[in-house]
């Protein structure tokens, strides 16, 4: 029954045997990988097994990961991501008669009941599925792709890759949105490009890329894909942090790729290396003391924390040149962070939600002051307080 299923797809409807066939079962659509670049064949169950089409249809229990949005376990409306609304869907008899084709639009839960063949389309138009995106990026460095892409290097991107970042920082601050997905979006095509790049000089791939971060998270996490046990975050932390410290010490104890037969080894990795001295200053300390105190050096309540701000801040007032001011200062803002990391605070997402506030309540402060018809730097600073305070207020009360 197979056979003639894809001998009717290769004489009816043109599959090319070359471009490979995936075959999924109705019954499993939610729960396979399907790839709209390549041909597809879904087959009821029955059908597989060696029976004649007609069963009933049965959903997987759990949808594909990374495919489990609020349409999940509708077959259908998984189609209906993966291909354009007017891609023709063939009803395949298996030597019989033909019925007309049907639309991905128009298909009905009932049609999964018969063999169904679906052409594949061009990568561009795979827009769901994994492997659009690294197809355009390679579409667009091509020597008739697009000027602009083709001149990029990893150094030129290095600006895109910092903005896509933090407006997906500041999407985050909505929650699960419309916008975030598209955000996510934008910073994806800056992996995906890096690693195009990487790719032409022959260096890594994709590929590469999704390996190696999959093979440290599951390293990373033995309790879940091993026999370890980690009963809590805590232990989750202390658990990370060692395995950590392990690679560290065997990354010190290889030398790098390349280099030359009797180099010494390279110096080893402290818990600190990594994190990036271009991350934002406020958010870097909070990273460096959350693995200082994965590793035990932490004060053991929040009162210790707070007791040191009262110290930097006496060490403040008493620093007597512009020097020591300015490292006193440093080592207040350090405590202050490693006070919200014991409080369960982001500090760096505080910070900006106070910027935010101090932002909206000042542009209040101006309105004020130009329906009073003065200019604000007119006005002393016991007036601007007081507007600061009725600012305040009036914010409170909408």
């Amino acid at each position: 029954m197979l056979d003639r299923l894809v001998g009717e797809a290769r004489d009816r409807w043109g599959l090319d045997p070359r471009a490979g066939l995936q075959v999924v079962a109705a019954e499993w659509l939610v729960a396979t990988p399907i790839e709209a670049s390549r041909p597809l064949l879904i087959l009821p169950m029955a059908v597989l097994a060696g029976g004649a089409p007609g069963a009933p249809v049965e959903l997987a229990p759990e949808p594909l990961a990374g495919r489990q949005g609020p349409d999940g376990l509708d077959a259908l409306a998984v189609i209906r991501r993966l291909y354009p609304a007017g891609h023709v869907v063939a009803r395949l008899e298996g030597g019989g008669v033909a019925s007309a084709p049907a639309t991905v639009e128009a298909l009905l839960e009932i049609d999964l009941a018969t063999p169904l063949y679906l052409a594949p389309i061009v990568p561009e138009l795979a827009a769901a599925g994994p492997w659009s995106m690294p197809y355009i990026a390679a579409r667009l460095r091509r020597p008739d792709g697009c000027p602009w892409d083709r001149e990029q290097t990893h150094e030129s991107l290095r600006k895109h890759l910092l903005e896509e970042t933090y407006e997906v920082y500041d999407a985050l601050e909505h929650g699960a949105t419309p916008a975030l997905a598209e955000e996510l979006g934008d910073l994806l095509l800056q992996v995906v490009l890096h690693a195009q790049l990487a790719a032409e000089a022959g260096i890594f791939d994709l590929a590469d890329v999704q390996a190696s971060i999959a093979r440290k998270i599951v390293r990373r996490h033995p309790h879940v894909f091993g026999d370890a046990v980690a009963e809590t975050a805590a232990d989750v932390l202390r658990q990370w942090e060692r395995i950590k410290a392990v690679e560290r010490a065997d990354a010190a104890g290889t030398p790098a790729p390349g280099a030359p037969a009797g180099d010494a080894a390279p110096a080893p990795r402290g818990a600190l290396d990594g994190i990036s001295p271009s991350m934002p200053a406020l958010a870097a300390s909070q990273e460096m003391q959350e693995r200082a105190a994965a590793l035990g050096y932490d004060w053991p309540d929040i009162e210790g924390a707070l007791d040191k701000v009262t110290e930097e801040l006496g060490e403040l007032a008493r620093a007597g040149t512009e020097a020591d001011r300015r490292e006193e200062f440093g080592d207040l803002l350090l405590v202050v962070a490693n006070v919200g990391r014991k409080m369960g605070i982001e500090t760096e997402a505080a910070l900006r939600a106070a910027n935010e506030k101090f932002r909206r309540r000042f542009r209040r402060v101006e309105r004020m002051v130009t329906e009073r018809g003065v200019a604000i730097r007119d006005l002393d600073f016991a007036t601007l307080d007081a507007l600061w305070d009725a600012a305040k207020a009036e914010e409170r009360a909408t």
